[in-house]
């Protein structure tokens, strides 16, 4: 990857609906060389998607907390089993498996408070491996790639 692929990929990183004649103007290049570099970075699994970025506010679902998780199992099948059920949330916007405590860093996006209640005691806390869950609310997002 040079220079270009690196500012190729800024840019659709900014707007993945760029066309590609105005993708190419940006970079410095022509339509053909362009789409060329666009194809490999996608054949190569760099670029693995596009997608639209929604308002959480707009789509009902700006209420935000960060869930520290803790387990207290550690076999294989029930931890993929966790692992499964957690990310099938639709709640659910971002979920990690740490080095140390905590073991899983959960962002949870839900309507409101009363919304974020129940996923936690009807889903998450329901789950036979979590033996803890601290809930972090959101006060402000800073910076973020979603």
């Amino acid at each position: 990857m040079d220079s270009v692929d690196r500012e190729i990929l800024f840019h659709l990183r900014q707007d993945g609906r760029l066309t590609n004649v105005e993708l190419a103007k940006r970079v410095g290049l022509t339509p053909p060389p362009c789409l060329r570099r666009v194809k490999r970075l996608e054949d190569e699994g760099i670029i693995t998607g596009y997608r639209a970025r929604i308002d959480p506010a707009a789509s009902g679902r700006n209420f935000e907390v960060m869930a520290a998780v803790e387990i207290g199992v550690n076999d294989l099948q029930t931890v993929e089993e966790l692992e499964s059920a957690i990310a099938s949330y639709d709640e659910v916007v971002e979920f990690h498996r740490l080095f140390g405590r905590p073991d899983y860093f959960i962002r949870v996006a839900v309507e409101d408070h009363a919304a974020y209640e129940t996923f936690l005691t009807t889903k998450l806390i329901g789950l036979r491996a979590v033996t803890r869950v601290d809930s972090h609310l959101v006060m402000k997002k800073i910076k973020t790639d979603d």
